[in-house]
């Protein structure tokens, strides 16, 4: 039993050793390189790991496109559709262009960052060009797209009717009010623009007649009346005044629709006053005073203002049917014809030395010569 054991325990120490011969035969186990190094603990001989980079090195984020818009608006702050918008990229890419909507709104996309240049052109108005830098993934919004208005029509483009250039110019016309209040719809501070037809002679007139300052304007002018006693088959009182005021503003109407839309759509004339604005001061005293007896036609000749003149003449005719009897007659209605072309030379003065500067929304651009 001895014997089976030792020869078991010699027969596992054979075994043993064996296997650590085996063993002692294999390679030993190369060490795993670190990031960069070869296994020799030397610099890679490879390129390194994409998207990483050395100690102290930045990589530059994706360049994303971006947008560039705005809305057009003309001087009065009205929107202008189907305006020509062109784009300009500073990397010579080819221009895009649209028209902006009824909103007069403009949009261009997926625009790639850096300098750029845009050219805004419209019917009646003078061309703008602006130009900006749209960084990266920025929705660029262009401020100050208010379009002035052409000084000439032969700047319009070829197909643009005249009744258009000539809508657009009665919309600043329309804005312009001295102090920012007083209505001053009849003055051009544009010497060559566009002839008015029937219709906006008509509309002008009727935007001047519910002004509210004309009502303001007329009950003053009924209050001074009063306390004067003029008219005074109106007597006082109440009924005094609303006859006053009434009378007042049936003069407004009569001659404004008389002398500034039948008449001028009949004899083919302008019922407004070009400001000249140049040369001295004798010559535009001159063209002040003369411009109460002369206007322009539609055909932009000037003639004798029959408008002006036969207006006053029938406005006084009719205040005849409403006035007391006292005030009635013709030679009173010659008379106060006379004193309306004296008024309107006086007027004329003030437009052209004065009231420009005290007009907040009057066009600032200078005039050419008329």
């Amino acid at each position: 039993m001895s014997l089976r054991f030792n020869s078991g325990l010699m027969a596992l120490a054979l075994i043993v050793l064996g296997c650590a011969s085996c063993l002692g035969q294999l390679p030993a186990q190369a060490p795993v390189p670190g990031p960069g190094k070869s296994p020799a603990n030397g610099p890679a001989d490879g390129p390194q790991n994409p998207g990483t980079a050395s100690s102290g090195e930045q990589i530059p984020g994706p360049r994303l496109s971006g947008s560039i818009g705005g809305t057009v608006l003309d001087q009065s702050g009205a929107v202008v559709a189907g305006a020509r918008v062109i784009l300009s990229l500073g990397d010579q890419s080819p221009k895009q262009e649209m028209q902006t909507g009824a909103g007069g709104q403009f949009l261009f996309s997926n625009i790639a960052p850096g300098p750029f240049q845009l050219t805004i052109t419209a019917a009646g108005f003078a061309a703008q060009i602006s130009s900006g830098i749209l960084h990266s993934g920025e929705n660029y919004i262009v401020a100050g797209s208010a379009l002035a208005v052409a000084t000439t029509v032969t700047d319009v483009e070829v197909g643009v009717s005249q009744v258009e250039v000539a809508e657009e110019q009665i919309k600043i016309e329309e804005q312009q009010r001295v102090f920012g209040v007083l209505p001053n719809f009849y003055v051009s501070y544009i010497p060559d623009a566009a002839p008015l037809n029937s219709r906006q002679k008509f509309k002008l007139a009727a935007r001047t007649v519910v002004d509210p300052f004309t009502f303001v304007f007329v009950g003053g002018a009924a209050g001074v009346q009063q306390a004067q006693n003029h008219f005074r088959g109106y007597g006082q009182g109440a009924q005094g005044y609303a006859k006053r005021f009434g009378a007042g503003y049936a003069d407004q109407v009569s001659g404004t629709f008389i002398g500034s839309a039948i008449l001028p759509s009949i004899l083919k004339q302008d019922p407004r006053y070009f400001y000249k604005g140049t040369g001295s001061k004798a010559s535009r005293f001159l063209y002040a005073v003369a411009n109460a007896v002369i206007c322009k036609g539609d055909d932009r000749r000037w003639q004798p203002n029959y408008s002006n003149m036969l207006g006053g003449l029938a406005a006084g005719g009719i205040s005849n049917l409403y006035y007391p009897e006292q005030d009635r007659g013709a030679a009173l209605t010659f008379e106060n014809a006379a004193v309306g072309i004296g008024s309107s030379a006086i007027s004329n003065l003030f437009q052209e030395f004065l009231i420009r500067k005290l007009t907040p929304k009057a066009p600032k651009e200078a005039p050419a010569k008329p």
